[in-house]
């Protein structure tokens, strides 16, 4: 013994490397972790009422969100709680440390480690979603076809080039993580295929251009060919919001051109002219190609009576790849999925419309690399949890008639 303790504390990082792997593979801290899940959790569904969705989830799920702090009914909870991000990744490590790692091995806990595996896999496929999943929606009108979905929240710069017979021969985008971080800053966008660079400036989330003489601008806003951005609180269906923000031309010698304003709410692009070449300007929601056409052959909206509320909306589409046709249907919880996408019944449109007006569907888009992980992970679990119980049955079983031997 004393050799034994003589060498320990000759030796205190392995000491203290125990330690830390004791602590992080520990049941109390799965415990401690699984609560503050749980608080994140509920905190977030009380404030995505107000907040809205995804705003709720970019403040409380993010990776860039270190601590939170809740905010119920515009009133601040004065409890901070660790990033759910943070907290679901440490948990990850919790459950391979201790829950496979460290767990006992033998055929008595098979289940259990299966069981641990099928949340890992769970808890991965969050993390997966966090960093790759997109969305967008694409509406598609009777009889005709689309090939492309809008995001739901990237705004994007076009420049659009235009030939002698006025025609858009060339679109350069400016992608929405150059552009949306600009609310008190500015930044040129560098162009090597073009002869000028683009300044963009004073980027906001929800805004319009209104006429200063509509509404007269209180806040220092910058005024230009007398409108300028009127911005709005953020929608609480986040898809909603319409970006602006200012720009000017650069062009190779430093010169700018004079100020415009670019809107997500304009009806026209800004036209700009350089050495005699034509260039449209605009901002408008990421447009997103898709690898095939969507045709709607029809499409049915039934509502619960004397209401608006959706009972069933079913799309019959039929998918065109290669001049390969191919007749689907998507409805509510039936979607489509092909080649890494996921098309959802979501909504349709027009909004109001009356009896006799003719509807078009609207489809949500997912591109998501762990989409069905969540599905598979389940099926683990309940496997793993069905083993360990036909396990302890067993042994339960063969005690029992050990004990009648007796």
């Amino acid at each position: 013994m004393e050799q034994s303790t003589a060498k320990s504390s000759n030796n205190p990082s392995i000491s203290i490397g125990r330690r830390v792997y004791g602590v992080l593979s520990g049941f109390g801290l799965a415990v401690i972790l699984l609560l503050l899940m749980g608080l994140l959790t509920w905190f977030a569904t009380l404030e995505q009422i107000d907040s809205g969705l995804h705003a709720t989830l970019r403040k409380y799920f993010s990776w860039k969100a270190l601590v939170v702090i809740p905010e119920i009914r515009g009133k601040i909870v004065p409890l901070p709680l660790p990033g759910g991000y943070w907290t679901g990744a440490l948990l990850v490590l919790n459950m391979i440390l201790g829950g496979i790692v460290r767990a006992r091995k033998g055929w008595k806990h098979v289940g259990n480690l299966i069981a641990h595996f099928g949340i890992i896999l769970m808890l991965i496929a969050g993390g997966l979603a966090h960093h790759f999943e997109v969305r967008g929606n694409m509406a598609i009108e009777p009889g005709k076809s689309n090939d492309v979905a809008e995001d739901y929240f990237e705004h994007v710069v076009e420049i659009s080039e235009v030939d002698e017979l006025d025609q858009v021969s060339k679109i350069h985008v400016i992608r929405g993580e150059h552009v949306m971080d600009l609310r008190n800053k500015s930044r040129i966008i560098r162009l090597p295929n073009l002869p000028f660079d683009l300044e963009l400036a004073g980027y906001l989330l929800n805004a319009k251009p209104v006429h200063h003489r509509e509404h007269a601008a209180k806040n220092g806003e910058r005024v230009i060919d007398g409108y300028y951005l009127w911005e709005d609180k953020p929608e609480v269906e986040a898809e909603r919001n319409t970006g602006g923000c200012y720009a000017r031309a650069v062009d190779r010698d430093g010169n700018k051109s004079d100020p415009f304003i670019l809107s997500a709410l304009s009806f026209y692009h800004y036209t700009f002219e350089h050495e005699g070449k034509v260039y449209f300007f605009n901002m408008r929601k990421r447009l997103w190609p898709m690898p095939f056409e969507l045709r709607l052959d029809e499409f049915r909206a039934e509502f619960h009576p004397g209401t608006k509320r959706p009972a069933e909306f079913v799309s019959e589409v039929t998918k065109i790849e290669s001049d390969i046709e191919s007749e689907i249907t998507i409805q509510m919880n039936e979607p489509l999925r092909y080649d890494g996408l996921t098309f959802y019944q979501a909504s349709y449109g027009p909004q109001g419309a009356g009896p006799d007006q003719e509807l078009f569907t609207v489809l949500e888009v997912v591109s998501n690399p762990a989409d069905r992980w969540p599905e598979y992970s389940l099926y683990i679990v309940t496997f793993g949890m069905l083993i360990a119980f036909v396990t302890k049955l067993v042994q339960f079983l063969v005690g029992q008639s050990r004990k009648r031997s007796l």
